[in-house]
């Protein structure tokens, strides 16, 4: 989910894994990086932050799907 404040000046980039109803596992550009809801969301999060690539990739989604993205 991306969401817009002021057109694209400041842009919120939200990716939220839900598994049976509940959030396990949430990235959210402000926050820049995973956080666990469940204990399997806290692993997979422990894991996805420990890898470089993947982080720079996710805090990239800001500008590369979000606001690119805008007014499409």
């Amino acid at each position: 989910l991306c969401y817009f404040m002021n057109g694209t000046e400041k842009v919120r980039f939200v990716e939220r894994y839900i598994y049976n109803r509940m959030q396990d596992l949430m990235f959210d550009s402000n926050v820049g990086h995973y956080v666990g809801f469940t204990p399997a969301g806290e692993k997979c999060a422990r894991q996805a932050n420990s890898n470089p690539q993947r982080m720079e990739y996710k805090r990239g989604q800001v500008d590369n799907y979000c606001r690119h993205n805008y007014g499409s």
